[in-house]
C-alpha cells in the first residue's frame, strides 16, 4: 500500500505539476525553467531529474545520465505520496530513460501529460541516437499534448523539416492523427517577423499569431512554454485557451529577458516578468526612506519648530491655515479621484471618506480658527504649485500614481503630529493644541497606515516604470509639503476691506 492510500484525498489550493527533465545549472532551461514557469502560473512545482547537464548560455559541455533505477525511485517517490495533476516531460536522453518514463505513465495515468520532445538542438544537431528517437516516438502516443519545434516535428515523422508554414501544419496534422495527441506546432524556426504557433488535433487547426521579439534571450523558451501550458491546462477549458495564455506570457518573458543580464550567449527569459515587484521593498517603506532629506528639512523649518513649542506667532499660524483651507478644497478632489479609480470597494470607501474628512472635519478646524481673522485672498504660489501637481497626477496618472501623490499629506502630517504630541504631553494651554490633537490623534495615524497599505498594494500590481512614476510623484509631494510649511515664513497678512 502506498503512503497516499493511507490519507483521504484533499482539495488542493494549487495545481500540482511534475517536471521530468534534465538540469541547467544556469537556470534557463530544463527543470530549473520548468519550476519557474510553474510558479509563474500559480502552480506547485515538482521535479524528477533524468540527466545532469553541464551547460550555460553558450551551450552544453557535458551530460551525465544516472542509472534508470534511480530515475524509477524518483518517480515512485513522487507518485506514491503526491497527487500529480499534470506532468511536463522534457529531456530524456536515452532509450532506457524514455521507456522508464513511459512505464511510469502507464502505472500512474496522470490526467495531463505534456511532452516537449527534446531531440534537435537549435544548431540543428541531433541530440538522440536512433533507438532513443524511436522510444520518444512511442512516448508521443501516451502524451495529451506534444510540443515539437519544426526540426523535431520532422524527426518524429521521419520526414525532412518543413520549410513553409503550410507544410508544417500538414506535418502536425499527420502527427496528431497517427499518435492521437494534440500538437502544439511552433513556428519559431521560420524566417520572417512573425512567430506563428498552432494547436493542431486530428480534425482542427487553431493558429495563434504573435510578433517575433528581437532578442538574444531565447534559451529555454521551449521548456518554459510547454511547462506553462502544463501548469495552466488543469484549470483551463481546453488546450487552445491554455496555449494562448502561455504564449502571451512567454512573449513578455522573452522581451524582458535581456534585462536579467544572465550569461553572455543566448540568455534565459524572465519567467517572473509579470510580477516585477517580487522581492522589492514595500512601496511605502521605500518611499519614506528616500524622502529622508525633505523630512529632515521639514523639522528644521522655523514654522514647524514654533508650532511644536507654541512660540509661532498667531498671524503666521493663521496665514498657514488660510492656505491650508484653500489647499484642502482641492486635495479632497484628488482623494475623490483616487476613490473613483480604486480597484475594490474597501479602497473606494477609504479614499471617499478621506475626501469627506477634508471638507467636514479638517476644514472645521480652519473655519473656527479663521472666523473673524484678517486672512483672505487667493492661494499663494506655493499652494497653487502643490495643488497643480496633485491635480496633474489625478488627471493623467494611474490609480497607483494618484495614491502615491496623496500619501505624503497623510504620513508626513501624522509623523509631525505624533512627535509634537509626544514632546508636548499635556496640550492644556498649548496655543495650537487643536492642530496637534488633530494630526497627533492615533486615529489619524491609523488612517496614514491604511493609506500606506493601499499604496503598497497598488505598487505590487504595476511594472517598474509605473512604480518609478509613483516614487517621483511621492517625492514631489514631499518637496511641496516642505515648501508649504515654509511659505508663511515670509508671508504678510492681507487685511480684509
Amino acid at each position: 500500500m502506498t503512503t497516499s492510500a493511507l490519507v483521504p484525498e484533499r482539495a488542493a489550493s494549487r495545481v500540482r505539476v511534475l517536471s521530468i527533465a534534465g538540469t541547467d545549472p544556469t537556470g534557463g532551461a530544463g527543470i530549473h525553467a520548468d519550476l519557474k514557469s510553474f510558479a509563474a502560473h500559480g502552480a506547485y512545482g515538482m521535479a524528477v531529474v533524468t540527466a545532469l547537464v553541464a551547460q550555460n548560455s553558450h551551450g552544453v559541455r557535458a551530460v551525465h545520465v544516472p542509472d534508470v533505477a534511480f530515475l524509477r525511485a524518483q518517480l515512485d517517490a513522487v507518485s506514491d505520496d503526491v497527487t500529480v495533476d499534470a506532468v511536463k516531460i522534457g529531456m530524456l536522453g536515452t532509450r532506457a530513460v524514455a521507456d522508464e518514463v513511459a512505464a511510469w505513465l502507464v502505472r500512474t495515468k496522470p490526467p495531463v501529460i505534456v511532452l516537449d520532445p527534446v531531440m534537435v538542438a537549435t544548431s540543428g544537431d541531433r541530440l538522440l541516437d536512433a533507438d532513443a528517437e524511436e522510444a520518444v516516438r512511442r512516448l508521443v502516443t501516451r502524451a495529451h499534448l506534444v510540443t515539437p519545434n519544426l526540426p523535431e516535428l520532422g524527426v518524429l515523422l521521419g520526414e525532412p523539416r518543413a520549410i513553409t508554414w503550410p507544410d508544417a501544419v500538414r506535418q502536425a496534422r499527420r502527427l496528431a492523427r497517427s499518435s492521437g495527441a494534440t500538437v502544439l506546432l511552433k513556428g519559431g524556426h521560420l524566417d520572417g517577423d512573425g512567430s506563428p504557433d498552432a494547436v493542431v488535433d486530428a480534425s482542427t487547426v487553431t493558429e495563434l499569431d504573435a510578433l517575433r521579439v528581437a532578442t538574444t534571450s531565447t534559451h529555454g523558451t521551449g521548456c518554459s512554454l510547454s511547462a506553462a501550458v502544463a501548469a495552466l491546462r488543469p484549470r483551463r477549458p481546453d488546450w487552445v485557451t491554455a496555449v494562448r495564455e502561455a504564449k502571451r506570457w512567454l512573449t513578455g518573458a522573452i522581451a524582458a529577458g535581456e534585462a536579467l543580464a544572465v550569461g553572455s550567449g543566448r540568455g534565459p527569459v524572465d519567467h517572473l516578468h509579470h510580477a516585477p515587484t517580487l522581492g522589492a521593498r514595500p512601496f511605502g517603506a521605500d518611499a519614506w526612506e528616500r524622502a529622508a532629506d525633505p523630512r529632515a528639512a521639514c523639522d528644521d523649518l522655523p514654522f514647524v519648530r514654533g508650532l511644536a513649542d507654541g512660540t509661532l506667532p498667531v498671524e503666521r499660524f493663521e496665514a498657514y491655515l488660510h492656505q491650508d483651507a484653500l489647499y484642502l478644497a482641492q486635495y479632497s478632489r484628488v482623494l475623490a479621484r483616487a476613490s473613483q479609480l480604486a480597484p475594490d470597494a474597501d479602497a473606494q470607501v477609504f479614499w471617499a471618506q478621506g475626501s469627506a474628512r477634508c471638507l467636514e472635519v479638517e476644514r472645521r478646524l480652519h473655519e473656527e480658527r479663521l472666523a473673524g481673522a484678517r486672512w483672505t485672498g487667493p492661494a499663494d504660489r506655493t499652494t497653487t504649485g502643490y495643488v497643480d501637481h496633485l491635480l496633474g497626477v489625478a488627471l493623467t496618472g494611474s490609480y497607483a500614481e494618484v495614491v502615491a501623490a496623496v500619501l505624503p499629506c497623510y504620513v508626513m502630517y501624522a509623523d509631525i503630529g505624533a512627535r509634537i504630541l509626544a514632546r508636548a504631553g499635556d496640550l492644556t494651554g498649548h496655543p495650537y493644541g487643536d492642530w496637534v490633537a488633530t494630526y497627533g490623534d492615533p486615529a489619524f495615524a491609523q488612517a496614514a497606515a491604511r493609506a500606506t497599505e493601499l499604496a503598497d498594494a497598488a505598487a505590487r500590481e504595476v511594472g517598474a516604470a509605473t512604480r518609478a512614476r509613483m516614487l517621483a510623484a511621492y517625492l514631489t509631494s514631499c518637496a511641496h509639503e516642505v515648501a508649504f510649511f515654509d511659505q508663511v515664513r515670509v508671508a504678510e497678512p492681507v487685511v480684509a476691506v
